[in-house]
């Protein structure tokens, strides 16, 4: 069993928030759910105030320089994408959506009301929904984070002791460098610390150490 440090505040999960207009609203946070009810407005303010160096390719869909966009994906405003960022066929923005530099977003992957910071790989069939992921965080094929609980009622963060969020709708936080396995279902609320991988097909609820290896729910080993 692990004896890391569970990680769930916003300064635990992230080093530092690369995205210029984000490092308040990350700063001032004291757990990353606070983040999420706020993400439409600063893309509203940010487009209010202008974008430097970003380019408007529809109404509300703002990109930076060098930004790879597939004919078939889809973009539902307001959405901010940062430079280097590739956008592969079949991939669905569905607003509130607010991506670094240098990120992958692929074949089938969906995200809505979501943050991706720097370096940040969703490439293939990933669902991505009121969630954070942190600067080279990876999902692997298949993996998604689920946002919504069965009988639909709001999220409880379970950690060092349950946190209620008062949000119904909370997908997952993957700190800076966490590795998802092909095939995984991070339920509403779930939290991986940094550097730490989670194996395939695995099923996680609840928050998880930093530099470990999740193996299963109740198996998580230090990385050596």
């Amino acid at each position: 069993m692990s004896v890391n440090k569970l990680n769930i505040k916003t300064s635990e999960l992230f080093e530092e928030c690369p995205i210029p207009f984000l490092k308040e609203i990350f700063e001032k946070s004291t757990y990353p759910w606070e983040i999420l009810p706020q993400i439409k407005e600063v893309i509203k303010k940010q487009i209010e105030l202008g974008v430097p160096g970003y380019t408007e390719i529809a109404p509300g869909v703002y990109v930076g320089e060098n930004v790879k966009i597939a004919k078939t994906a889809t973009i539902e405003a307001p959405v901010i994408i940062g430079s280097g960022t590739e956008l592969r066929p079949g991939a669905y923005l569905r607003g509130n959506v607010i991506i670094g530099e240098n990120c992958v977003v692929g074949n089938s992957s969906e995200l809505k009301n979501s943050i991706l910071l720097y370096h940040v790989q969703v490439p293939h069939y990933n669902y991505v929904g009121d969630s954070i992921l942190g600067s080279h965080s990876h999902m692997g094929a298949g993996s998604i984070c689920s946002n919504l609980k069965s009988d639909g009622k709001n999220v409880v963060i379970h950690g060092d002791k349950n946190y209620e969020t008062g949000l119904r709708k909370i997908g997952a936080f993957l700190g800076d460098h966490a590795d998802i396995g092909c095939g995984s279902v991070l339920n509403p609320g779930t939290i991986i610390g940094k550097s730490t991988q989670v194996y395939p097909l695995s099923m996680l609820r609840g928050c998880f150490p930093e530099n470990s290896i999740v193996k299963k729910i109740d198996n998580v080993v230090d990385k050596q």
